[in-house]
């Protein structure tokens, strides 16, 4: 127990508690993101009755001294270890881009353990697993990596602008691009909790049709949220993706000054 006890506190951050809650919700970051994205969700949803557990990742902010992790099996593998425990409440997944990717493969994990599946999976920003693009960030050079980051505009310009704070995050991401860049599902699982998959108009990465396949890998319901914005409409449209994910896990909608 104890060593259960640790890995979930290594993974996993909360930063509002809600012991009350009726339902946990699992954030699991993109690519080169962290837990910290998911602060402003988390203060949203507690009041509802929806705790966060913000996933961190490996190779930054209190995990920043770790080396990252390069391959989507390993990534899953040790994020369900951390969450398996979990079983006192019912758990919802929501993960954006490459954290769709890691939802999905938690939620299978979870499945085949007999352990009770999510209430839902949020897929946001991500197309389905089973298409792939020719995608070859994680192979360029230093500079490759920060203009993928510029034209996606998920991270901070001052950051990227700044040589000592690029030394050290660019390791991460770059472990993060290689783990998802290769990743290829396993055709012969599916999920059978209901899927709801989030998408920006005007997403570089992701196509109405490569999002709406998501249908492909579940037995439960699907339904598809196309939102005005690019691959970070999450950050843009932030009420109301809080507002989508209130309704369907409370069936209430979030109050927002946004």
């Amino acid at each position: 127990m104890a060593q259960a006890t640790a890995q979930y506190q290594k993974w996993v951050s909360v930063f509002h508690p809600a012991p009350n809650s009726a339902v946990r919700l699992v954030c699991l970051p993109y690519a080169g993101g962290s837990a910290s994205f998911f602060f402003p969700v988390s203060r949203a949803l507690a009041p509802k009755g929806i705790e966060v557990l913000a996933v961190q990742y490996p190779g930054r902010q209190t995990r920043h001294q770790e080396p990252g992790i390069d391959n989507i099996p390993d990534f899953a593998d040790q994020i369900f270890a951390a969450l398996r425990h979990l079983d006192d409440k019912p758990l919802a997944l929501f993960g954006h881009s490459m954290g769709a990717v890691l939802a999905y493969e938690v939620a299978l994990r979870m499945r085949r353990a007999g352990l009770p599946t999510p209430v839902r999976l949020f897929a946001s920003g991500r197309r389905a697993p089973s298409r792939y693009r020719d995608e070859k960030v994680h192979t360029g050079s230093d500079e490759d990596v920060v203009a993928e980051l510029k034209t996606l505009s998920g991270t901070s310009q001052v950051m990227l602008a700044d040589p000592e704070i690029l030394a050290m995050i660019l390791p991460a991401i770059r472990s993060d691009y290689t783990a998802v860049e290769r990743y290829r599902h396993d055709p012969g699982q599916e999920l059978d909790c209901p899927v709801t998959v989030l998408t920006g108009d005007a997403d570089p990465r992701v196509s109405i049709d490569e999002a709406r396949a998501w249908e492909e890998h579940t037995t439960g319901p699907t339904e598809l949220e196309v939102l005005a914005g690019g691959h970070f409409f999450l950050a843009d449209r932030s009420a109301q993706v809080i507002e989508i994910v209130a309704r369907r896990l409370t069936g209430q909608g979030v109050a927002t000054n946004r």
